[in-house]
């Protein structure tokens, strides 16, 4: 019985562990969306710590598109347009966008032109992205939420 009891517990707790551990065990099919999840990330030349370091990335949340998966590494491409490769533990199923264009973006109350102006984010904002319908994304930056054009947005729709 104590060993029936055992056997239970530890099938228990594998499964709850596979549920959690969710988007790690996802393998989603390229191209695909993906954030920075890590303070600092390095994109390398090529997919291993022995190529040399492109660039540095300090900002967690930085939307990035997957285009080609290899072992653990991914090779990504910024908002920029910068391909390189990162191994893929920095990266997070978790989906932004940053601001594009040349000058401050509207985020409204509603999803529409005319919905009552909020705030406005400047080119180069990144923050997380909601659902987006009819031309319009949920768009928040910390506390801050509201719609914008998806349009002025890099990292939605399909990548």
């Amino acid at each position: 019985m104590r060993a029936d009891m055992f056997r239970i517990t530890v099938t228990a707790l594998a499964a709850l562990l596979l549920a959690q551990s969710g988007p790690a065990l996802a393998e989603e099919e390229v191209p695909y969306w993906v954030s920075l999840r890590a303070d600092e990330a390095n994109m390398r030349v090529g997919p291993s710590e022995s190529y040399p370091i492109e660039w540095v990335y300090q900002r967690v949340g930085l939307p990035m598109k997957v285009v080609r998966k290899l072992s653990g590494w991914r090779l990504v491409e910024d908002p920029d347009g910068t391909r390189g490769w990162i191994v893929s533990r920095f990266l997070s199923l978790e989906r932004t966008a940053i601001v594009t264009g040349d000058e401050p973006a509207a985020i409204r109350a509603k999803p529409e032109k005319t919905g009552k102006l909020l705030w406005r984010a400047e080119p180069g904002v990144s923050g997380e992205l909601g659902e987006c319908r009819d031309g319009w994304c949920r768009f928040a930056v910390g506390e801050k939420s509201g719609w914008m054009a998806e349009n002025r947005l890099w990292g939605t729709g399909e990548p």
